[in-house]
């Protein structure tokens, strides 16, 4: 893996799609086996688009989908990433947090969208990622 570039703490702004993959992978430069990264924002804000990106430059190579109707998909690259996503999990996820030990590896960077349902349990943030609908494809992305 490339040296860690510095995280584009910010508001941005992308026009579309690719956009919001190339802010995904320049947040992914900047991260560590181990780093998780929150994703908050609307059912269809780019979320699982933001993390295709990051994940292009993690080294992963095949599809990167919504793991919306499982706990979470893993995926190997230069590091293996885990991309969970909590929307269908209530309460479960704050009450047993082993469920996610398997993808909240110290070996891996972890997305997780809505992270809120997991009650503040998810330990190595690195960053919280915002994403916003502002008409059309466009989106305003919060990188803090």
């Amino acid at each position: 893996m490339s040296p860690r570039a510095p995280l584009p703490i910010g508001v941005h702004r992308t026009a579309g799609p690719e956009q919001t993959e190339a802010l995904g992978a320049r947040v992914a430069r900047a991260l560590a086996p181990g780093d998780v990264v929150l994703l908050s924002g609307e059912l269809g804000t780019g979320k699982t688009t933001f993390v295709r990106g990051a994940c292009r430059a993690l080294g992963v190579t095949g599809p990167v989908t919504s793991p919306t109707f499982t706990i979470g998909r893993r995926y190997e690259g230069h590091v293996p990433v885990s991309h969970l996503d909590l929307y269908r999990l209530g309460d479960l996820a704050a009450e047993d947090p082993a469920l996610l030990a398997d993808y909240l590896a110290p070996e891996r960077v972890a997305f997780v969208e809505w992270p809120e349902v997991a009650g503040g349990t998810l330990d190595g943030v690195a960053a919280r990622v915002r994403l916003e609908h502002r008409g059309g494809d466009e989106r305003e992305v919060t990188v803090a």
